[in-house]
């Protein structure tokens, strides 16, 4: 059967119309996509070095020993606290190094400014320095670069009850425990002397 030129250029008319007139098409754009849980800093680029400010200044590195300033956007619904562990996976201790442990940070908290003042209510844990605070990078000379990892949690509780002295495994068990999301922003730090 041979369709006319005209009955063709007919089908064509309708079938437009009617797209235009309000048809349904076959598929519907859903609602926008939530925004990304995303963890930034001013101090250093992801994925780019850690500047010599923020190294350890102790074990024969010479850093500031300034912590870092990090922001923080699009926390999940349901958030009710964060925590904030930076941690070397590259140490050669056989389970990494962790350099800054802080938990029971508020949900109205989108930044910590460069130096680690806290707001009221955050708690401090100990890093593998022995120490709470923030402790910088400082790995064996000519050990290639290390990675820091600084990932953040947000928290469906509003606590961590945890006790003082606390090692950064055991604050590490509860975060994960409590964590409805996460977001990472990895700093490199290459000790050539």
């Amino acid at each position: 059967m041979i369709t006319s030129a005209r009955t063709l250029a007919l089908s064509l008319t309708v079938s437009t119309g009617a797209i235009l007139a309000g048809a349904t098409p076959r598929a519907e754009a859903g609602p926008a996509p939530a925004a990304t849980f995303r963890l930034t800093s001013t101090s250093f680029k992801d994925g780019g070095a850690i500047p010599d400010k923020f190294a350890l200044n102790s074990f024969g590195c010479t850093g500031g020993n300034v912590a870092p300033a990090l922001a923080w956007s699009h926390p999940p619904a349901g958030t009710k606290s964060f925590a904030l562990m930076v941690h070397d996976p590259d140490a050669p201790t056989g389970s990494g190094f962790w350099h800054w442990v802080i938990y029971n940070l508020p949900p109205d908290t989108t930044e910590l400014a460069e130096g680690g003042a806290l707001p009221k209510g955050a708690t401090l844990g100990n890093t593998d320095f022995g120490a709470p605070g923030w402790g910088g990078p400082c790995p064996p000379v000519g050990s290639g670069d290390h990675h820091y990892r600084f990932t953040l949690f947000a928290l469906k509780v509003d606590k961590l009850d945890l006790p003082a002295g606390a090692t950064p495994g055991f604050v590490g068990f509860n975060v994960h425990a409590n964590a409805i999301a996460k977001t990472t922003l990895t700093g490199i730090y290459n000790r050539k002397k």
